[in-house]
């Protein structure tokens, strides 16, 4: 039990190396099973958003979804945007 916790502490702080991660949404990418930055090529910030929504059991805030593109983005294509220049994108989308 103990090596595991020592492994998500250094899993913790490694995803916060990923652009506009920091506490918080290392913790949240963790939860999702997001471990490395290998893991979000394959995902979109849509699913994620919802799945994360469902494990936390409360409805997150709009700008987590921000964040999620633009980290899924980097991982994609090795751009780094600031997360809220995806905030234009999910507006857009909810009209």
């Amino acid at each position: 039990m103990q090596k595991r916790k020592e492994d998500d502490k250094t899993t913790l702080k490694s995803l916060q190396k990923l652009p506009n991660i920091g506490p918080a949404g290392a913790r949240d990418l963790l939860l999702l099973g997001i471990r490395r930055v290998d893991d979000l090529k394959s995902r979109n910030a849509d699913e994620l958003y919802e799945e994360l929504c469902v494990r936390t059991g409360a409805r997150q805030d709009p700008c987590v979804w921000d964040t999620l593109a633009s980290v899924v983005h980097f991982a994609q294509t090795g751009e780094r945007k600031k997360w809220w220049e995806s905030t234009a994108i999910r507006k857009a989308r909810q009209t």
